[in-house]
């Protein structure tokens, strides 16, 4: 496809709400794409990263409150827990969950797909003008009353 350049008055005047709202559209249809390729959906690589990186230490409770920020979908998060239990990919001992090498082989597999989407997604794009483009997104949220500040 053909990149179109437009003079900087029309872009000036483009409609953030649209852009923003098919950019998320595009990105997270083509990492949830990739990631069900597994049999897995955001809310699953949500949990075995937070699992992978703090193993031991998330109960369901904490790790549902932890990952309610991210769901757009009414996610039944207890259903992902025990899809990913009966995997085998995590276990669970003393009411904490820790990942088991197969659910490690499985993010590692899911990881590298989503690499995949984050440099298609990142063609052409000068870092510099990716880093001015998440600040000027957070500035905006933080303008309307939201929270600007990077996640945990």
């Amino acid at each position: 496809m053909v990149f179109k350049e437009y003079p900087y008055e029309e872009l000036a005047a483009q409609p953030i709400g649209a852009w923003s709202g098919e950019a998320y559209r595009q990105v997270v249809g083509s990492l949830r794409a990739r990631l069900a390729v597994e049999g897995l959906t955001q809310p699953h690589w949500w949990t075995l990263n937070h699992v992978a990186g703090a193993p031991g230490t998330w109960s369901r409770a904490a790790l549902t409150e932890r990952l309610m920020s991210y769901d757009d979908l009414g996610i039944d998060f207890e259903g992902v827990f025990d899809d990913l239990l009966a995997r085998g990919w995590v276990m669970e001992d003393a009411g904490v969950m820790t990942l088991t090498e197969a659910g490690e082989a499985g993010r590692l597999r899911a990881r590298e797909r989503n690499v995949r989407v984050h440099e298609q997604m990142h063609e052409g794009i000068d870092p510099a003008d990716f880093v001015t483009t998440i600040n000027v997104l957070r500035r905006m949220v933080a303008n309307l009353g939201g929270n600007g500040n990077l996640p945990d």
